[in-house]
């Protein structure tokens, strides 16, 4: 997966919008992990999401693998976001009236993968991150950190190619954080595909290839 993010610009706001990223750019090569920090209002969240199509440049293109994201309709970008990529939203999107296991085998579910499958891959994700005895427990039944992992399973379960976590490490104590970032680097490195993390942790920058700073003239290598 090569990821190709080229000269973005995006605003919010009704009459007074105000822009948020401006003529933004980034590249990754097959196989990068790189992370980005910056303060918080900055627009890291707001890149992430343009980058996994949930919402559209004001202006740019996010080219994925070759394919202009920003010229699919919403429908096809469903299907990619659900078959190539791995989001780990900073307020997890648990969905509440299912169990973790069904959480957690969402993505594979709406692929239509066999039950078979399903249930070795689910109950490999929640061996790695410490969940397995959870798996029929409801999201209201966990802690911050549980729900955490939870979120982090069912980014990973589908093996996306692309990987995008939002401040993954943020509830978890400081054994899990570093048993979680290996796992989001190994599925980058052993999927070939390309990964952005999104962090406020130096230890956890530190396990990317590269850090930049997001800042309101661009990103820049730390």
């Amino acid at each position: 997966m090569t990821l190709s993010v080229r000269g973005i610009s995006k605003s919010f706001g009704g009459a007074r919008p105000r822009e948020i990223l401006r003529e933004l750019s980034l590249e990754l090569a097959r196989g990068e992990y790189v992370a980005i920090v910056g303060e918080s209002g900055v627009g890291k969240s707001t890149l992430l999401n343009l980058v996994a199509g949930l919402d559209l440049p004001d202006r740019g293109r996010i080219v994925l693998d070759g394919v202009d994201l920003t010229a699919l309709d919403d429908a096809a970008r469903t299907l990619l976001r659900r078959d190539r990529i791995g989001f780990v939203f900073q307020a997890f999107h648990l969905l509440p009236h299912l169990t973790v296991e069904q959480n957690v085998a969402l993505p594979l579910a709406l692929a239509s993968a066999p039950r078979a499958q399903i249930a070795a891959r689910v109950g490999e994700m929640l061996a790695a991150v410490g969940l397995s005895t959870a798996a029929a427990s409801y999201p209201r039944e966990l802690a911050g950190g549980e729900m955490q992992r939870v979120a982090i399973a069912r980014a990973l379960v589908h093996q996306p190619k692309l990987l995008l976590a939002d401040e993954p490490t943020g509830n978890l104590d400081q054994e899990t954080a570093a048993q979680v970032l290996r796992l989001l680097r190994e599925q980058v490195k052993r999927e070939g595909g390309a990964g952005i993390l999104v962090t406020h942790s130096a230890r956890a920058a530190a396990t990317t290839d590269r850090v930049m700073t997001l800042t309101a003239d661009g990103l820049k290598l730390t």
